[in-house]
């Protein structure tokens, strides 16, 4: 990985110590390992983001979309066409954009339900941030058990990044509320967890299917002399069906039998073939979860909404909006003390998903005529 631990600046502590060795300042908190539903945020990744269409698409069409929405600087009420904040979000690092890390950042939000951005300080001014993995970094807590530092380890080694730097802290941390936890979020993917074990299953056991052709094995009946196959006749007869006759390459084929022997197929059951409505079913949990109208992911049964546009809207204003916003939030509060309190908000004018419900907005604030102008672009969010 890139060595981008000397770039932080004031970020990283004096000292820096190894896995395992002493500390100067506190300790790392006793909670242990992130609360991902007991099964680790590199499980629930690998089994969900990497292996799972249902999941991987809900991320992306969440982080792409809030991804869309531009973040504007404003300052005492009035919109800045420029700002210092805005040249830093749109080039954070050597290595990345701004889309890329605010994608990232939204992506982690709805995988592990945290997101950590450290700052890099030179000269007494942020210059640079940095997107930390969410496994690889550790709560550090002081005496009141508040977060003091982080602790983050990568390559072998654990850095302390502090809170107490300045201009502004060296970590922020974005998490969705976990009702369990002091310390870390709760990820959409954690709550799907169990439908995503189903839906995964029901993959496959389709799988399974195609590999033995697509249908149950069936049986072969011996019922020449005692009824049973001596232990060699057995081995040899298993060896050659898997040989010649299982996998979509031998579906079709002859089967010849020696005398003695019959074959009895077998049928899936009504009760067996309700597995194509469960994997369905455990779909729509997932994109409910994630705030996905499942007619956006193109999962057939309960679409409640009559048509795409219709879905889309809600997508936008039920689950990106609140998004952007809470990241907006968070981005401002961490950034105000050194950008001379500015706040960064949303630019929904620009969303062209939007354009429709902001246009209906503008005409109904501006046919009141009860409405001065002023309180007209307050409502609208337009500078004066």
């Amino acid at each position: 990985m890139p060595n981008w631990f000397t770039r932080l600046g004031g970020v990283l502590s004096a000292a820096e110590r190894k896995s395992g060795g002493p500390q100067s300042l506190m300790t790392v908190t006793a909670l242990g390992e992130a609360s991902w539903s007991r099964r680790g945020f590199v499980s629930l990744a690998n089994a969900g983001y990497a292996k799972n269409p249902v999941v991987y698409r809900c991320v992306r069409l969440i982080a792409e979309a809030a991804n869309r929405v531009p973040l504007a600087a404003e300052e005492g009420g009035k919109r800045l066409s420029e700002h210092p904040v805005l040249g830093l979000l749109g080039r954070p690092n050597p290595r990345q954009s701004g889309g890329e890390l605010l994608e990232a950042v939204y992506a982690y939000l709805q995988t592990a339900g945290n997101a950590y951005l450290a700052a890099g300080i030179v000269d007494g001014a942020v210059r640079e941030l940095h997107l930390l993995r969410p496994d690889r970094v550790k709560v550090v807590s002081g005496r009141d058990g508040y977060p003091a530092a982080y602790a983050y380890t990568a390559s072998g080694r654990t850095v302390e990044l502090r809170l107490d730097q300045q201009p502004v802290a060296g970590v922020l941390h974005m998490a969705l509320f976990h009702p369990l936890d002091d310390h870390y979020g709760m990820a959409p993917l954690e709550a799907a967890a169990q439908s995503l074990d189903i839906h995964n299953a029901a993959a496959e056991w389709n799988k399974a299917l195609l590999d033995n052709a697509a249908r149950p094995s069936g049986a072969l009946v011996y019922s020449a002399g005692s009824g049973q196959l001596t232990e060699a006749q057995f081995k040899r007869l298993k060896e050659e069906l898997e040989a010649g006759f299982q996998g979509a390459r031998n579906a079709g084929r002859p089967m010849v039998l020696e005398g003695g022997l019959d074959w009895k197929a077998m049928a899936l059951t009504p009760a067996e073939m309700d597995f194509i409505e469960l994997k369905h079913a455990a779909a729509r949990e997932i994109a409910l979860a994630f705030g996905v109208p499942p007619m956006l992911l193109g999962i057939p049964g309960d679409n409640t909404y009559s048509n795409l546009a219709e879905a889309n809207r809600a997508f936008w204003r039920g689950t990106v909006i609140p998004l952007v916003r809470r990241v907006a939030d968070d981005l401002s509060f961490w950034l105000a003390p050194g950008f001379g309190g500015v706040t960064l908000v949303p630019d929904l004018d620009g969303v062209e998903a939007l354009a429709e419900y902001r246009a209906a907005l503008w005409a109904r604030v501006g046919g009141a005529e009860f409405l001065s102008d002023e309180e007209k672009r307050a409502m609208l969010g337009v500078g004066g």
